[in-house]
């Protein structure tokens, strides 16, 4: 038997900020154990129409499925669990979180009709737990959001310090705060490497703290007169109880709209976070003085079905903002979302609400390390290698670049699907397995190949013609019916002489058929396809899509 190896596999995480999903194995190639990290979602955009959730392909780790000893979740953003009802069918190991992460994490399994199939298990923060080959700790970080871990993963070759997501917060507001003290009893112990975030890699300085976002928070409402709604990552809860806290000081009630905003709520009340704050409903928030109500919103990121988008179109069923009030932006704007954001602000700025972004007041700090804080987590931990994640493909190399420069021995830019080897040895790339992208199209989940996109695309920006023929025993009974559908209109409707050179070249490529072309259906369909599509060329500059409808009698 061959000797063993440790390896790391990165299948997303590693070409985009989200859709994380890694695996690491122990032993011989013919027998490895597999642990696997987190198993995210990104979203989707303009380039793929009628998809929201986009996650890694598991093919891979479905062949290994039988050796993964666990799945452990890092912490419970979208980015690092979203996936997990999707995609746990295929890989079908019990499921470790911490309780704040398990609870967001039952929900979706329960949306998937899996709460009786999956094993979840709860994790206590800084708990040890052998899982195989595997001897995993958690490492108590902060983030935005609660119950952040990285993970020391001990194996008979060395130890790997994964972080998850995390940044360096010396007063996070909730929850734990940062262990330098184990980062730093791991470095003395021996890293061999440190596979970690890089997101804010090209940011230097810090990320900031929660506490002074606290602060100006407070102090932003204080000055307000009308009503106040927040707008922020549900997910945040610390920024949550900050505009509690605002609230608060400033004598109003506390108003969640949004649906994840009750979610992380229930969840964040489930392990004790938010315990002393008392929300009333959007009914009962009516009633109240202007000055006395601070809702607190989704839709951040000018997601259509979000509360904030809602209020800003004027169709929220109960919540109603106007002039004299205000909206506070407590969050960044994620890149590909400014377009969306824009049009929010600017509908709200057409009913004369005033708004406030981190570009006028301090009101929004990063969950990512910046290049300082990157800086203490190399000098705490010492790793012999770096193995950057959580980033597009610059962030990745750049962070390998900053890993050198701060004399560590070993940098990798990893891709997704690179076989890793760790140990023994020099750290390389030694395969690559098959790795793509699954999207959630509807209630069906499908390769991007198969998505139908280039379609829709075509659809959005061609439009689409459909012909219909009636072919009889002595040929066509009649003339082909065709229909347009996306081209440019007058009142409503297509203009008659328009239509009129669609059915003119349906008609003359039916006469040009001879009897035996009639007698095959693929031979009128070509027919019809070029002569509708080259007529749609020439009178509406388009080459659109084309169904033909043979029926016979």
């Amino acid at each position: 038997m061959s000797k063993p190896e440790l390896i790391f596999a990165p299948l997303g995480g590693c070409r985009e900020i989200g859709m994380n999903l890694n695996a690491y194995a122990y032993g011989p190639p013919e027998d490895r154990r597999w642990l696997v990290v987190d198993v995210g979602v990104t979203f989707g955009d303009d380039s793929t129409p009628g998809v929201e959730l986009i996650m890694a392909d598991p093919d891979f780790l479905a062949q290994e499925a039988d050796a993964i000893e666990a799945i452990i979740l890092t912490h419970a953003h979208e980015d690092h669990i979203g996936a997990i009802g999707w995609l746990w069918p295929f890989l079908k190991a019990p499921i470790y979180a911490t309780p704040f992460t398990a609870f967001l994490v039952a929900e979706k399994l329960k949306e998937r009709g899996l709460e009786r199939k999956a094993r979840l298990n709860i994790l206590q923060m800084g708990e040890r737990r052998t899982f195989g080959p595997f001897d995993v700790e958690l490492v108590t970080l902060t983030h935005s959001i609660p119950e952040p871990n990285g993970l020391a993963i001990r194996t008979p070759l060395g130890m790997v310090l994964h972080t998850g997501d995390w940044k360096i917060d010396p007063d996070p507001t909730i929850g734990d705060n940062f262990d330098q003290a184990k980062i730093e009893e791991l470095g003395r112990e021996g890293v061999l490497a440190l596979v970690c975030d890089s997101t804010n890699v090209f940011e230097d300085g810090e990320a900031g703290s929660e506490a002074d976002v606290r602060e100006a928070l407070c102090a932003v409402v204080a000055q307000q007169t009308g009503r106040v709604a927040v707008a922020s990552f549900a997910s945040n809860v610390a920024r949550l109880q900050s505009a509690c806290e605002a609230a608060r000081r400033s004598s109003r009630s506390v108003c969640l709209v949004g649906r994840s905003m009750l979610r992380i709520a229930a969840a964040a009340k489930s392990v004790g976070l938010l315990s002393d704050v008392t929300f009333i409903d959007p009914e009962d928030a009516v009633e109240l003085p202007a000055e006395h109500i601070l809702y607190l919103c989704t839709g951040s990121q000018g997601e259509a079905r979000a509360a904030l988008s809602k209020i800003a179109r004027g169709d929220h069923p109960s919540v109603r903002l106007g002039e004299g009030d205000t909206v506070i932006f407590s969050s960044r704007v994620i890149p590909g979302n400014e377009r969306a954001i824009g049009a929010i602000q600017n509908l709200l700025a057409d009913r004369n609400i005033r708004l406030i972004t981190p570009r006028q007041e301090d009101i929004h700090v990063s969950g990512h390390p910046c290049r300082e804080e990157l800086r203490r987590m190399y000098a705490w931990s010492r790793p012999k290698i770096s193995v950057p994640v959580h980033g597009e493909r610059r962030h990745i190399r750049e962070h390998a670049r900053f890993a050198l420069s701060l004399q560590v021995p070993e940098a990798l830019a990893p891709n997704n699907g690179d076989v890793i080897r760790l140990a023994p040895g020099p750290a390389e790339v030694i395969d690559e397995v098959p790795t793509g992208r699954l999207y959630v199209d509807g209630d069906r989940l499908t390769p991007e190949h198969a998505a139908g996109l280039g379609e829709r695309k075509r659809l959005a920006f061609n439009g689409h013609v459909g012909v219909s023929v009636v072919i009889g025993k002595n040929g066509p009974a009649g003339a082909p019916a065709v229909t347009a559908r996306g081209f440019s209109e007058t009142d409503g409707r297509l203009a008659d002489e328009s239509l009129e050179a669609l059915d003119d070249a349906a008609e003359t490529a039916m006469s040009k058929l001879s009897r035996s072309d009639l007698a095959d259906d693929e031979r009128i369909e070509r027919a019809l396809e070029r002569a509708v599509r080259r007529a749609v060329e020439i009178t509406f500059g388009k080459r659109p899509l084309v169904d033909v409808v043979i029926h016979r009698l």
